[in-house]
């Protein structure tokens, strides 16, 4: 093979160009990168809201007493609407019909319990259709109950109101517990995974449609060139993008706080987006036409988004799943990217990340160049 000289960076380069002015000439994919990195990023990262908020609660009172009228004052907006008070008869049917998401019943005699030294039980159903809500408020309603329970006991009862152990957790790099902060930067990421193996397979499966792949195999240029070509020319777009919506749309209008360095994040982003591509030549090697691109996309978009630690932590996921999620890149880029980000990590300690892509990107860039060329012989 031929070694990089000048006259083979030229051909790459004018190839980008040829790329970019495809690109410019499509207006409707000019609109999804922008929505995508300026409305589409400050909706998905506004809309999913990670912390409760108004959820409906009722409350089954048996004892009418001060401490569990304490106990419903305390459940108050924002976090949850103004408790209804109901007896037993409505209670299951109210969270059949959804009208509430939980249900707490405080059985007759609990203060009088309490203060007899005895473990009386307060009962709380709970609607768990919706996951996150029902997780997340089940931890509030229980918290806030404890809290009450103490300090209504601590004014003179014969309990004692001080726990065992005392839990002082310090919140580190999102201290508000903001969930907003985590979605906006996700969001990025994964923007730049969708739209990067997107744009680069597109185009090559919309010139191997229109012809024009064939004009290029005719011109004295390798299948090297005309893939960098369609690389560097998508990825650069992407970059800018990507720049845009985390300079100015997370951290300037959402404000959410940048810890680590801007520029090392950029990058990474850059080499990132090198494996993505090289991800989309692959695919479009092996679709025949833009419908079974599609079809191949979601196959591979929708497991990289929701498997690589971007939704749900990956230490969470099944042993195999780990594994195998390791010849992806977009793990290695998500953990790269907290790290910066969000803890301000230095180039010493994401190395291995930046290692771990690199060579992830060069075995799919080889991959695809070998699916080029044979792709190209069978016609």
């Amino acid at each position: 093979m031929r070694g990089i000289g000048g006259g083979r960076i030229a051909n790459i380069v004018r190839l980008g160009v040829k790329e970019l002015r495809s690109l410019a000439a499509d207006r409707i994919l000019l609109v999804v990168i922008v929505w995508a990195f300026s409305v589409g990023l400050y909706v998905a990262a506004t809309g999913m809201s990670r912390e409760l908020h108004n959820a409906p609660v009722a409350v089954v009172d048996e004892d009418g007493s001060q401490l569990s009228a304490q106990i419903v004052s305390a459940l108050y907006p924002p976090y949850f609407r103004t408790p209804q008070r109901i007896d037993w008869r409505q209670m299951d049917s109210g969270l059949d019909r959804g009208e509430y998401s939980f249900a707490l019943v405080i059985p007759a005699g609990f203060q009088g319990d309490l203060f007899a030294g005895r473990r009386p039980v307060i009962q709380l159903n709970i609607d768990a259709t919706i996951m996150s809500q029902s997780f997340i408020g089940s931890g509030y309603i229980r918290n806030i109950i404890a809290g009450e329970v103490l300090d209504f006991v601590g004014r003179g009862a014969n309990v004692s109101a001080t726990a065992p152990v005392e839990l002082l957790p310090r919140v580190r790099f999102n201290p508000n517990l903001n969930g907003m902060w985590f979605g906006g930067m996700m969001e990025v990421i994964n923007n730049i995974t969708m739209l990067s193996i997107i744009l680069v397979g597109a185009a090559f499966i919309r010139e191997r449609e229109h012809g024009t792949l064939e004009h290029l195999l005719v011109m004295p240029l390798s299948a090297f060139e005309i893939i960098m070509g369609k690389v560097w020319a998508n990825g650069l777009v992407v970059l800018l993008a990507a720049s845009f919506g985390l300079l100015v749309v997370v951290h300037r209008l959402l404000e959410v706080p940048i810890a680590g360095s801007i520029s090392l994040f950029l990058m990474a982003a850059a080499l990132y987006l090198f494996s993505t591509a090289s991800i989309g030549i692959f695919l479009g090697t092996l679709a025949r036409s833009m419908p079974q691109f599609g079809l191949l996309i979601i196959l591979v978009i929708i497991p990289l988004q929701l498997l690589s630690g971007g939704v749900t932590p990956i230490e969470s996921m099944p042993v195999l799943v780990q594994r195998v999620m390791t010849v992806a890149p977009t793990p290695h880029f998500i953990k790269l990217a907290q790290g910066v980000l969000y803890r301000g990590a230095s180039m010493s300690e994401v190395w291995p990340q930046f290692v771990a892509i690199g060579l992830i990107g060069g075995v799919f860039f080889a991959i695809a160049q070998h699916r080029f060329r044979k792709s190209v012989t069978q016609g």
